[in-house]
C-alpha cells in the first residue's frame, strides 16, 4: 500500500482558515458581529457538538467543559489560531466587562 498523498487545495492556499471549517460540523449557526471596532465571526456551538474538550473562556476566565453549549469568536480575517470559545453568557455580556483588577496575594483588597 502506497503512502497518502497530501495534495494541495486547488485555489493555491496552504493555510487552513477558520471558514474552511464547515458551519454544520458543530450544529449550530454562524454569524458576523461588530465588536471594537473590528467585525467578528460567531459560531454558537450546540452541546451534542461540543464533545471530548474543554476550553478555558476569555471573558471569565473559568473552564467550559465538554458537553456545554458556547460560542466560538474570532476577527472575521484571521486564521484557526485565532478562534475563541466563549460562554455564551460571557460573550453577551462582553462590552459590560471591564479588565480584571490582578493582585498578589498578600494585596489589601481596597
Amino acid at each position: 500500500m502506497s503512502p497518502r498523498r497530501n495534495r494541495p487545495k486547488a485555489d493555491g492556499s496552504l493555510g487552513r482558515s477558520a471558514e474552511d471549517d464547515p458551519v454544520g460540523r458543530y450544529g449550530g449557526w454562524q454569524s458576523t458581529e461588530s465588536w471594537q471596532g473590528e467585525e467578528w465571526s460567531v459560531r454558537h456551538v450546540a452541546g451534542a457538538s461540543a464533545q471530548g474538550k474543554t476550553y478555558r473562556c476569555p471573558g471569565c476566565d473559568q473552564l467550559i467543559p465538554s458537553g456545554v453549549p458556547h460560542v466560538v469568536a474570532w476577527p472575521e480575517y484571521a486564521g484557526v489560531d485565532d478562534r475563541r470559545h466563549w460562554h455564551k453568557a460571557c460573550w453577551n455580556a462582553k462590552d459590560r466587562r471591564t479588565t480584571p483588577v490582578r493582585r498578589s496575594r498578600n494585596a489589601p483588597k481596597f
